[in-house]
């Protein structure tokens, strides 16, 4: 049988990110968790962690974060049937793309928040790479851009979320006066959320244009934004999030047709979008509260989301 105040260790370890911090986590010494961390290793004869060039799970250490993840979440429901054996928080730890938390998914889970007394600690990562934290165990669900499930684990289609190319009319003026070309393309400086994020080089192949390309780097959904309206680049905008940013009256209304109407930011290709799936992905052997998390985002995928295309 495991000790699980053994596995504790390591999980709080990869929680916070280091043995200093999982030991004030944990009110022990760092010495302590080391030695908890050590005599876990013995017993299974392997190493469970990876101390250098990071700190990062074994294979063997992802397969117990994820069996400590499942745990936590069963003896969660179990808590609720046996009021006494004590209670506790419920936490859920997810992760989620930059732009789903800057749009859609703070309105849509403000109510089962609610009815079901949930904290989340919300890990933010890009649609492309947030399947690789379920696959380390550090989360019990994501949203991806990837339908496949890792081991253990269901995916459920929400839907599309639907980006357009927008930028300030002060920075078209300057970069575009003679049309969106694919010259002009490849020397107007661009915004890129992050090393991972291959919006805006799906854009650009679109327009026959390859990398590289002059970009700035900004790793926030609302500073991306803010940069466009500065007039430092054009970017790929969620179109809710400039929806949201309209009613807000910070931009003018989209018009019927598909262009952004006169304001602080036009479109640079009307009627041309990108659209990214998101899949929710969530442990099979996740309890009552997972399950339930699951059903509140099939119910309201469509209110906040593209249906996906079918064809």
């Amino acid at each position: 049988m495991l000790d699980y105040k053994l596995l504790e260790a390591l999980v709080v370890v990869i929680d916070q990110g280091g043995f200093e911090r999982g030991a004030r986590h944990l009110g022990l010494t760092q010495s302590a968790v080391s030695q908890r961390i050590k005599l876990l290793e013995a017993r299974l004869g392997q190493p469970v962690l990876v101390r250098s060039p990071r700190l990062a799970p074994t294979p063997l250490g992802r397969r117990l974060l994820n069996h400590a993840q499942q745990v936590r979440l069963l003896e969660r429901d179990l808590l609720g049937e046996v009021p006494a054996l004590g209670g506790g928080e419920q936490r859920l730890r997810l992760a989620i793309n930059a732009d789903s938390l800057a749009t859609w998914w703070p309105e849509a889970i403000g109510r089962f928040c609610e009815e079901h007394s949930v904290l989340f600690d919300l890990v933010v990562e890009d649609q492309e790479v947030a399947l690789k934290r379920m696959r380390d165990g550090d989360v019990a669900g994501c949203i991806c851009d990837s339908p496949t499930p890792v081991q253990g684990a269901r995916s459920h289609a929400l839907g599309s979320m639907r980006y357009r190319a927008l930028a300030s009319p002060a920075f078209v003026a300057r970069h575009f006066a003679e049309g969106v070309t694919s010259e002009a393309l490849r020397r107007a400086p661009a915004i890129v959320f992050g090393p991972d994020d291959r919006l805006q080089h799906r854009y650009l192949a679109m327009h026959g244009v390859e990398p590289p390309f002059p970009h700035h780097l900004c790793p926030s959904s609302e500073g991306f934004v803010g940069l466009a309206l500065a007039g430092l680049g054009y970017g790929m905008v969620p179109e809710r999030q400039a929806e949201r940013e309209l009613s807000e009256g910070r931009l003018q209304e989209i018009d019927a047709g598909p262009h952004l109407a006169e304001g602080r930011l036009v479109d640079l290709s009307p009627g041309q979008v990108i659209d990214v799936p998101l899949y929710w992905h969530h442990w099979r052997q996740g309890g009552k509260v997972l399950d339930a998390l699951t059903d509140h985002l099939l119910r309201l995928g469509d209110a906040w989301l593209t249906p996906l295309s079918t064809a």
